[in-house]
């Protein structure tokens, strides 16, 4: 492509050369003129062409950056948001294996306290059982001590009354009585409980202490007939 500038037009005016039957110059120069002119309009459109053509070159350029920005700006947030969401979704795993192994723990240790709560129970009751045999065969020792007690008693009672029975038809048959036996099997005479007020054989019932006499009372008066 040649460069060529309305300038150039206007000097090739001077630059032909004349010969017979040559060019007529009142023709060949306005025609150099208007081209020289109209070569500068297309110049002068084509740089403002190419002005627009770089502006808007770095409109798009700089409308392509931001979308560039944008379309970064979208990855990153969708990077971040499954960055994110998997970040909740470890932490949600750490939290319910946290939350299994502590009720794991504590249902441990409740089966542990059970246990040994049934454990402590079992040996209390066994505890308790053991203490009621020994009750029960205490009891029965005792009963059967108690027992043996009073039949030594009962048998003593019976020997004891054989005895009374055998010595006292003897005594009555021999018209008296040993005051040594009346003593041991308590047969000897309680005297009589004699009061104060109780009347003397010698004494009339109706005398009062002292010797005094009860008064007579007065008969009643008796009115005229």
């Amino acid at each position: 492509m040649i460069d060529l500038t309305p300038l150039d037009v206007r000097k090739k005016k001077g630059d032909f050369r004349k010969a017979m039957r040559g060019y007529d110059p009142g023709d060949v120069d306005p025609f150099l003129d208007l081209a020289a002119e109209r070569l500068e309009e297309l110049v002068k459109a084509n740089r403002d062409l190419s002005e627009e053509v770089g502006r808007l070159r770095r409109q798009v350029e700089a409308q392509e950056g931001r979308e560039r920005a944008v379309q970064e700006a979208l990855v990153s947030a969708q990077e971040l948001r499954r960055e994110i969401q998997e970040q909740s979704r470890r932490e949600a795993e750490l939290v319910l294996r946290e939350a299994e192994a502590r009720a794991e723990q504590l249902r441990q240790e409740m089966e542990d306290r059970i246990h040994q709560r049934e454990e402590q129970a079992r040996r209390a009751l066994e505890r308790l059982h053991g203490e009621l045999e020994e009750l029960e065969r205490s009891r029965g020792r005792f009963l059967r001590g108690f027992r043996r007690f009073l039949q030594d008693e009962l048998d003593a009672l019976a020997l004891e009354e054989g005895r009374e029975g055998e010595l006292i038809p003897t005594l009555e048959g021999e018209g008296g009585s040993d005051p040594a036996l009346d003593e041991a099997f308590g047969l000897h005479p309680q005297p009589e409980e004699v009061h104060a007020d109780d009347p003397t054989p010698d004494e009339p019932e109706d005398a009062l202490p002292g010797g005094a006499q009860p008064e007579e009372e007065p008969s009643p008066a008796r009115g005229p007939d």
